[in-house]
Parts: C-alpha cells; sequence; structure tokens
C-alpha cells in the first residue's frame, strides 16, 4: 500500500514587498528577515525529502467550488494587478505535479467537499504562490501545486475538511513526500488610500494588532483546550479581524493538522511585522498524529438543493 508523508505544514507571509525588498530604492534589503524565513521552510523541506509544495493561495479567488492548478509546468512573467507598482514583470518557473492535484480533488470530493483539478490549463498561479516560490524554489527543487483560498462564498468548515482530506490524499495514496503552505496574513486590513507609504511598516490598527498578537499566544501555547477556542473563533476573527481570504487558508491548514483536536505549539520562524497595515509572519506548525475526530462534516454539500458543479456545467 503506498504510504505518503506530510512532513511539514506552516502558514507563511507573500508580501510583496519582498520583492521590493530585492530592487534598489527606498525598500531595498527591508524584508530579509521575511526572505530568510522562506529560505529557512525551503531549507527544512529539502532536509525532510519534500518533494511537492502544495500552496493554499489567498490570492487565487474563485466564487464556486474549491479549484487546484496543478499545470505540468508553470513559467512566465508576472505582474499583480492589484498591486502592479510592487510586482512588475516578475520572472518564474516552476515544475507542477498533475497526478498530485488530480488525487488531491478527487479525494478531497470523495470527503464531500467538491474539488476540481486543472492539469490542462493556461491559468498561471497568483502571488500568493509566485511569491514564496520566488524565495523557496529558485532552483526547482519542488514542484508546485497551487489551491484556491481566496473563497469568497464557501464555509470555513469545508476549507477545515478539504486540509484533512488533502492529508489524507498523501498519506494513504501518494508515494512521495509533500509540505502544505498556508499562504496568507493573519489581519489583513490595508491602509487607506494615500496612507499606505506611512503603514509601510505599521498595522492598521492597535486593536487588529491585539487581536493577531492574542492569536499568536494561543497558537504558541500547544494546549489542545486553546485549538479549540482558536478554531470556535476563527469565523469571527475572519471577519472582525479582516483575515486575508476570509482565512480559508488558515482552516485548510488546521484541517489538515486536525482542526480543534490539534495539540502542538507553533514554531515561530519570521517574528510577526506589519506590512502596509497588515500583520504578517512566517511560522511551522508541527505535523502530529490525528484521527480526524475532530474535523467539521461536509456542510456545502449537505445543503438541500446541492448538486456537484461539475454535473451541471
Amino acid at each position: 500500500m503506498t504510504m505518503g508523508s506530510l512532513a511539514l505544514a506552516a502558514k507563511i507571509t507573500h508580501v510583496p514587498s519582498m520583492y521590493l525588498s530585492e530592487l534598489p530604492g527606498p525598500r531595498h534589503g527591508t524584508r530579509q528577515d521575511a526572505i530568510d524565513g522562506h529560505a529557512e521552510i525551503a531549507r527544512r523541506c529539502k532536509a525532510l525529502g519534500v518533494d511537492t509544495l502544495v500552496v493554499f493561495d489567498t490570492h487565487w479567488l474563485v466564487n464556486a467550488s474549491y479549484h487546484i492548478n496543478c499545470a505540468p509546468h508553470f513559467q512566465g512573467t508576472y505582474t499583480s494587478n492589484e498591486l502592479p507598482h510592487f510586482i512588475s514583470n516578475m520572472a518564474y518557473a516552476s515544475p507542477g505535479n498533475p497526478a498530485l492535484g488530480q488525487l488531491l480533488a478527487r479525494v478531497a470530493t470523495e470527503h464531500g467537499v467538491e474539488t476540481l483539478a486543472h492539469h490542462a490549463t493556461s491559468l498561471a498561479p497568483e502571488y500568493g504562490t509566485l511569491v514564496p516560490l520566488r524565495y523557496m524554489n529558485a532552483d526547482q527543487h519542488f514542484k508546485v501545486v497551487s489551491v484556491s483560498a481566496l473563497c469568497t462564498s464557501h464555509y470555513l468548515n469545508d476549507s477545515a475538511r478539504l486540509g484533512w482530506a488533502m492529508r489524507r490524499a498523501v498519506e494513504d495514496h501518494y508515494d512521495g513526500t509533500v509540505a502544505f503552505l498556508a499562504s496568507g496574513s493573519l489581519s489583513h486590513r490595508f491602509a487607506q488610500n494615500g496612507l499606505a507609504p506611512e503603514f509601510a511598516f505599521k498595522l492598521w490598527s492597535p486593536f487588529l494588532e491585539r487581536m493577531d498578537r492574542d492569536v499568536l499566544r494561543l497558537w504558541q501555547s500547544g494546549r489542545q483546550a486553546d485549538w479549540a477556542d482558536f478554531c470556535a473563533t476563527l469565523p469571527e476573527y475572519a471577519t472582525k479581524g479582516h483575515g486575508e481570504g476570509f482565512m480559508h487558508d488558515t482552516a485548510m491548514l488546521l484541517g489538515a493538522l486536525g482542526w480543534s483536536a490539534y495539540d502542538a505549539p507553533v514554531e515561530i520562524i519570521t517574528p510577526y511585522f506589519g506590512a502596509s497595515g497588515t500583520g504578517q509572519l512566517n511560522a511551522v506548525f508541527p505535523v502530529t498524529a490525528q484521527d480526524g475526530r475532530a474535523i467539521p462534516a461536509a456542510q456545502a454539500s449537505a445543503a438541500e438543493g446541492f448538486s456537484r458543479v461539475t454535473t451541471r456545467l
């Protein structure tokens, strides 16, 4: 029987000022700590024998179902439609993993969370995937799969179940070693227009910063009861805390780790920092043995009138 491994799980930043930090100008060198954090996570992945990075991308907006970009290869030049003055003409290249992407989609759908894999596609990744890959995969050592995590009409419970289903796909059916990377911030309230330079290294509000730091205290305690508290309050944190992508990347990550039964302290790799008003960090979540007992039931597929998108296109 094939037995794969989820070797590493992390919550990572993708702030575009990391790219600016490479370039001559006033931002040069200012995000080196975040870049170094990505390099350290990549180093650990290599040491663990990871072959594929699965990125939960909070810049990939979807309105129906969950989607996986698992093209055989990604290559191009990227300019951000949101912040074209931050990320402009950035080259990227990474091998993909169509077989794993299709496996993840199949097992997620079997778990009641409809997920579509796109392997024969011209769809390019968003910068929630591309910025981390620039610093984690410049040598193209890893294959890459990108998962939609800016989910506009979705339930956090389903995203948690998706994460668990993807772990089951890897551990029960994949012949290889994988890392899951939740690419997104904590609070994500951008500075008001005209104030972005003033808030380049600050949080938008003391309230949001306090909320983020309270969350980090829960994460670092490692107590199962604190993880249960976090999962219970995640929907409200996602809205009142302006969570990036409505925190679906975080729900996917915690789902893969056992959701409210998770029982380990996170390791902070890049300490919490402000960026254009948002709250950012790099942190590794130890993967512990879990039996799935706390994973939420599928929600969307249990609704009256539900039918699979693939049957009604």
